[in-house]
């Protein structure tokens, strides 16, 4: 039992260990098509629960669900021009509406091509903009609330399941205000909707801060971000929420009257998560032997394993599993007995790989005592021997629900130690930041080594300024992250410019 059940480690090779880590957690594969992922059951029920649970949030906040096209008018797009440069380089592009046999080859028929391009949706501010501007007449349409669940394609040159795909699955909220306080209130509830989401049901711990000027959403006045902290240091961005100023509304003609009969530009927002999610949640909280799945969003909490024999006693086992199956679900919890006819051990392992956060063996002596036997899987080792424990029955269905609030807030408390504790703040000019961080090599933007964050001071710089910092940042695969919401008194220079520091920022590699 000494034996991990994936084949690499993190400390290895940590992106080989995630590829393992979602291909032996049957979670998701490769497609034929190029950047394109196949989400298997395990993974889909994932994100089915992260969207439930999203989803009445989203709902609680007074927005309502609709849905768009997925393709959009080429002229739409080209009507922000900020925008279209932001995208350009990721957009697919629909040019003809039917093939034809040619030689018996299926072929593009040249006849066929479209007066106006299409392209596949990037993100939907330009064609909900042009149904804002038909809904929004007067200050009593205001403010307009809406979120749509989709997908979407950026034609992505390296990719990585769940993490970056040329098709991937989101939500993305979008609304019209009357003036930019209200829409810049909107922009930060979303914000701390996310906030609340990761931390309380993903079990993921995040800082929530607004972007620079060089990492805004094309076209936005404001881009905020939640950001995690990923087991090898490197920070993900697990969602955003945009104040788009009147940009798009004046591009797109979206108009109100006020109270006083004039004409004014509504003020937008735009904010979304998407299934990365789901690869934020692996390399939080999985370990050497697969994923660790928090309760609030695994499609099964406990799973039921019978070691079952072959017998005439395997029909009585399984009565007994099905009683506890039973009497769990009656508790509101997500629950399974996996009764395949293959080896229990073989069994187990499948669901240590997958996390589920419970799992229970059952056998003979188990059901002739009354008694269950678990494993809870956010404390699977102590050291290289598997624990396991032995309750009665009545006394580990009482405690089931107490137990995965445990696992939860277990799960949670590990991730939140390891963010708050890779965060330097000792770093005080350029060149101790290129010491900490050292060179940059490879694909994945690192030399193998952890590295946390740097929290640096620094003057909040704009225009050819930023961008000097941004390439020297670049040069190092190093990203400005956020400057965080929760700013403490500001002490020292910017470690960028010497003048007198505004803000603290994050500094990291990220995915």
């Amino acid at each position: 039992m000494s034996k991990r059940a994936l084949t690499v480690s993190r400390e290895e090779n940590f992106p080989e260990w995630y590829q393992a880590a979602v291909r032996d957690g049957d979670m998701a594969e490769t497609s034929p098509v190029r950047g394109c992922m196949v989400i298997k059951p395990w993974g889909w029920g994932v994100w089915e629960r992260i969207q439930a649970e999203l989803d009445a949030r989203i709902k609680e906040t007074g927005h309502e669900n609709c849905y768009f096209p997925l393709f959009i008018p080429m002229s739409f797009i080209a009507k922000e021009a900020e925008h279209v440069e932001g995208f350009a380089k990721e957009m697919a592009v629909v040019t003809h509406h039917r093939l034809k046999n040619e030689g018996g080859q299926l072929v593009v028929d040249p006849s066929a091509k479209l007066e106006e391009p299409l392209i596949v949706r990037p993100t939907s501010e330009t064609i909900i903009g042009d149904a804002f501007q038909r809904w929004v007449k007067s200050y009593r349409d205001l403010p307009l609330l809406i979120n749509q669940w989709a997908n979407v394609v950026r034609w992505e040159m390296r990719t990585r399941l769940f993490l970056r795909t040329a098709e991937f699955l989101w939500q993305e909220g979008h609304t019209a205000h009357a003036d930019r306080d209200d829409a810049m209130d909107e922009t930060l509830k979303m914000l701390e909707v996310y906030r609340e989401f990761a931390e309380n049901v993903l079990a993921m711990p995040v800082v929530a801060g607004e972007k620079p000027a060089n990492e805004r959403f094309p076209g936005a006045d404001n881009t905020y971000s939640i950001e995690a902290m990923m087991q090898d240091g490197k920070a993900l961005q697990a969602g955003t929420s945009h104040y788009l100023g009147m940009h798009f509304a004046k591009a797109q003609n979206i108009q109100f009257q006020n109270r006083e009969g004039q004409l004014e530009y509504c003020h937008t927002t735009s904010w979304g998560v998407s299934t990365r999610l789901i690869g934020g949640v692996i390399m939080t909280h999985g370990d050497d032997d697969g994923l660790r799945m928090p309760p609030r969003i695994a499609p099964r909490q406990i799973v039921i394993v019978p070691m079952l024999r072959d017998k005439p006693e395997d029909k009585e086992l399984l009565e007994y599993c099905a009683g506890l199956e039973k009497e769990l679900k009656a508790l509101g919890i997500r629950v399974l007995v996996d009764a395949k006819p293959i080896k229990s051990a073989e069994k187990r392992w499948n669901w240590v790989r997958r996390g589920a956060p419970v799992i229970v063996e059952v056998g003979g002596r188990d059901a002739a005592g009354g008694n269950v036997t678990y494993m809870r899987r956010d404390r699977l080792r102590d050291g290289d021997k598997v624990i396991s424990h032995t309750s009665p029955r009545a006394e580990f269905v009482a405690a089931a629900p107490a137990l995965l609030d445990d696992i939860q807030a277990s799960l949670f408390a590990e991730a939140k130690a390891r963010l708050d504790g890779n965060i330097v703040t000792s770093i005080k000019t350029f060149d101790d930041l290129q010491a900490y961080f050292g060179a940059a090599s490879g694909d994945d933007d690192d030399d193998g080594t952890f590295k946390g964050w740097a929290e640096v001071a620094w003057s909040k710089p704009e225009g050819a300024a930023l961008e000097a910092i941004a390439d020297r940042l670049k040069a190092l695969k190093l990203t400005i992250r956020n400057a965080p919401l929760n700013q403490k008194p500001i002490e020292g220079a910017c470690l960028f410019t010497g003048d007198a520091a505004i803000e603290y920022v994050l500094i990291g590699r990220a995915y």
